[in-house]
């Protein structure tokens, strides 16, 4: 059985808070005709004017996807004019254009906000982090074993996780009625700020342990 050599364990880490770099806008269109696929984009009249509102913004229209179709029907029959819920999924690559196109999204009387995922550029934040974290812990394994008058040999084993946690989100209110009368757009209007984070982070930590071989005292 092969002996375990002479180690000493090391452990250190990096922690990091990065920004958001784009987010998903997730909304519900109530809509007052049945277009199934793609061609509901254009042919959905509630969901094609939101469309053309947010590309005057300067908002590529292959940034809005339509997610699903569910449709509403009292009587159990499915006709043209039955009420009808679309998903949409809308990509905000600028977020210096979230507030902006939030603005465009809480003005269309058919339309809910349901809730908003933020990116990040998480593989970029962890390479990096594990970078320094590694680079802390040799510093660290020096100072120990100049200390014992020891000299560093090798890594011997090596064992890195990496947690993030993001920030908690203020969520903005916004009435979950099928429609919206204009008194409430009106009112909404009337209040700049209805708690919504525009702009959003998380930490990213990166740990790690290492056990050094070592020589003899």
């Amino acid at each position: 059985m092969e002996s375990k050599p002479d180690t000493i364990k090391v452990t250190a880490f990096h922690r990091e808070e990065i920004s958001a770099t784009h987010a998903d806008l997730h909304v519900t269109v109530k809509g007052s005709s049945v277009v199934s696929g793609d061609a509901a984009l254009k042919k959905a009249k509630e969901v094609n004017q939101l469309v053309e509102a947010l590309t005057s913004l300067g908002v590529k229209e292959d940034a809005v996807k339509l997610q699903g179709v569910n449709v509403e029907t009292s009587s159990g029959v499915l006709v043209k004019s039955s009420s009808t819920s679309y998903r949409l999924k809308i990509r905000c690559e600028k977020l210096d254009q979230f507030a902006e196109m939030l603005d465009v999204i809480v003005s269309q009387k058919n339309v809910s906000l349901d809730r908003v995922e933020w990116k990040y550029d998480d593989d970029a934040a962890r390479a990096r982090g594990l970078n320094l974290a590694i680079e802390n812990a040799k510093q660290k394994a020096q100072v120990i074993a100049d200390s014992f008058g020891m000299k560093l040999l090798g890594v011997y084993d090596f064992i890195e996780n990496t947690a993030d946690q993001e920030a908690p989100m203020r969520q903005a209110f916004f009435p979950q009625t099928a429609s919206r009368s204009h008194g409430a757009v009106a009112l909404m209007a009337e209040q700049p700020s209805l708690g919504m984070d525009i702009q959003h982070s998380k930490t990213i930590q990166v740990n790690v342990e290492v056990w050094y071989r070592v020589s003899a005292f």
